[in-house]
């Protein structure tokens, strides 16, 4: 291990991916820190710390250091990326790790310069930071390095990217704080709207997986639900099914079509012209909300299609780059 490995982080709001050169991805866990709130000790990381949430006795916090996409608990950061390297065994005792981390599109400076900062004080010898959008493109197996436009929507768990790139670079883009994260939100909310039943953050996501739809939902789908009866005060089920799911996401979806939209008004017509024939690849784990790629052709009039492994893509992208690190800023 004298050979210092080159390692690619997906640092998302929902999940950390890590990518290791010749390896492929090694670690796919949730963003998420159990600390004592007293000493601060970290007591898990990832899936055991997710399994936590909402559900945590007093001394105990778990913590989602990423919000929006951006860092926004430095130090649980740290300790979180710490704790993955240190699992991996990615720094040897002469050796450290070249990383590439990926970043919404635009973030600002500051916030960069805060990944690059926990990068390095986690023992890496060099940082490149690449942004999402064009990551994702890369790992979805888009060719952007030719003069012609390839679009690409990338709907993660705290930012929604979406980007025009043409020969390596983006040409426009827009970043959203309306991911995963927000849908989750949008069902709380309208579950406590109209049935006066408080679920967490779980139950929300677990609704959406299962019977969320972003389009021509099936109203004979349906799921039992518990949370806490508002009036009561007690455990209380109630029946839901997919159209009150899509009409409870439904604005969040149109701000997505909107983004889509204000980045083709700003394209080059030449470019233009290159998504209508080659159309737009959803990729991020929105991606695999039912009906998301019909919505997308209806509203947008451009052939939409659902990246294969949309959940990896940006990890797997971090890898195609690491290859061609010459090629990297």
């Amino acid at each position: 291990m004298l050979f210092s490995k080159e390692v690619g982080i997906d640092l998302g709001t929902a999940n950390v991916l890590i990518y290791v050169k010749g390896e492929g991805i090694v670690l796919d866990e949730p963003s998420v820190v159990a600390l004592d709130a007293e000493t601060k000790r970290c007591l898990a990381v990832g899936q055991d710390a997710k399994d936590m949430l909402g559900r945590t006795p007093g001394r105990v916090m778990a913590i989602r250091p990423l919000k929006d996409g951006v860092i926004a608990d430095f130090e649980v950061t740290e300790i979180m990326l710490q704790h993955f390297i240190r699992e991996l065994r990615l720094k040897g005792i002469f050796s450290r790790p070249t990383i590439l981390i990926c970043c919404p599109s635009n973030i600002t400076s500051v916030e960069r310069n805060a990944i690059r900062d926990a990068a390095y004080r986690c023992g890496a010898k060099r940082v490149y930071i690449e942004e999402e959008p064009k990551v994702a493109a890369i790992g979805a197996g888009l060719d952007i390095s030719k003069p012609a436009g390839s679009m690409v929507l990338d709907i993660g768990g705290g930012t929604t990217d979406v980007a025009i790139l043409s020969l390596g670079e983006i040409v426009t883009s827009m970043s959203l704080k309306i991911a995963g994260d927000k849908i989750d939100r949008d069902i709380i909310k309208y579950v406590k709207d109209n049935y006066k039943l408080l679920i967490g953050d779980r139950t929300a996501e677990d609704i959406k997986i299962k019977i969320g739809s972003a389009y021509n939902p099936d109203p004979s789908q349906t799921m039992d639900v518990c949370g806490r009866d508002l009036v009561s005060g007690l455990p209380h089920t109630i029946t839901i099914n997919a159209e009150e799911i899509e009409l409870a996401i439904r604005e969040s979806m149109q701000d997505i079509v909107r983004a889509c939209r204000t980045v083709l008004e700003q394209t080059p017509p030449e470019l233009s012209a290159d998504i209508f024939t080659r159309g737009l690849v959803i990729t991020g784990g929105g991606a695999l909300l039912k009906g998301l790629d019909q919505l997308l052709i209806n509203e947008l009039n451009v052939p939409v299609s659902v990246a294969e492994n949309a959940l990896f893509c940006v990890a797997e992208g971090t890898g195609i780059m690491l290859e061609n690190l010459h090629l990297a800023k």
